[in-house]
């Protein structure tokens, strides 16, 4: 379960009383979409339909139904100056206060489309490898952080799979379908071996592996050589961005992690069932 699962279960269960807010009607600019939720206590909020004073009007409306007992409500809010809003547009949000058995199922089909989560395997525990599982445990996805070596995957703080395996390229071989693969172990041979795994899978929706042109060059002739499948189109190498030189893990996780997740919104749509916060669907 990522962090920010998590961090929503606990919310849930810790807090009684709590007005969930679902945006479901946009018109015009809105700065976020329909079915778009989050989740409002008398004390606290979790997660965001947009911020700003659209989100300040519904936590503060929310509070007076939770003190007047109002089971739900509708908010139609015009996004202009009239809130001192430049959208432009209107939103309609919906607020209900949840009961135990709407949390429950809040609950559960959060837990359901947990399982749907497309896996993003990292391949290594080194410095950028520990960097990119440390970002995208905020994010939509499910990482799995693989390395044969003990004493590196234990320096990982992020809060994602952290998985000791001898030889990994079997797991990219059980891999469910449609999964991304970032390639960067400490030896440049296993990471040819891994990325010609990922790519002869022809199903990955990223296969990236950390380098220069000269070791895309070098693996082409290897691969070419020691494969049926001689195509490297699906292969980003190098990773992230080759305009920025910044060589510091962090810097260069950052730029690797916005080009997964563009892929994936790309090619599986996850902004349909995801939003940047996380906020799943839900019945």
């Amino acid at each position: 379960m990522t962090k920010y699962f998590k961090e929503l279960v606990n919310f849930l269960n810790n807090n009684e009383f709590i007005v969930k807010a679902t945006i479901v009607k946009t018109i015009g600019s809105s700065p976020r979409n329909e079915d778009t939720e989050m989740f409002i206590s008398d004390l606290d909020s979790f997660g965001t339909i947009g911020g700003g004073q659209l989100e300040y009007l519904v936590i503060n409306h929310s509070r007076k139904m939770l003190i007047e007992n109002v089971k739900k409500d509708i908010l139609k809010i015009p996004l202009g100056p009239e809130i001192g809003q430049c959208c432009g547009g209107n939103v309609e949000v919906s607020l209900v206060i949840m009961s135990k058995k709407t949390k429950s199922l809040t609950l559960n089909s959060f837990n359901e489309n947990y399982k749907t989560l497309p896996h993003v395997y990292v391949m290594g525990s080194g410095h950028v490898g520990r960097a990119l599982a440390l970002q995208l445990q905020h994010l939509p996805v499910k990482c799995i952080l693989i390395d044969s070596r003990s004493h590196e995957l234990a320096k990982c703080d992020a809060d994602v799979e952290k998985r000791l395996s001898a030889i990994p390229e079997i797991d990219i071989k059980s891999s469910p379908a449609g999964s991304a693969y970032i390639i960067l172990s400490h030896d440049h041979a296993l990471d040819f071996i891994l990325t010609a795994a990922a790519l002869e899978r022809n199903d990955a929706n990223y296969v990236g592996m950390i380098g220069s042109k000269t070791k895309k060059t070098k693996f082409k002739r290897w691969y070419q050589s020691n494969y049926d499948n001689t195509s490297i189109e699906d292969l980003t190498c190098p990773i992230g961005s080759e305009r920025n030189h910044d060589k510091r893990p962090s810097v260069i996780a950052s730029f690797v992690t916005a080009e997964v997740i563009d892929l994936l919104t790309s090619n599986i749509n996850l902004s349909k069932k995801y939003d940047l916060n996380l906020r799943m669907v839900v019945g």
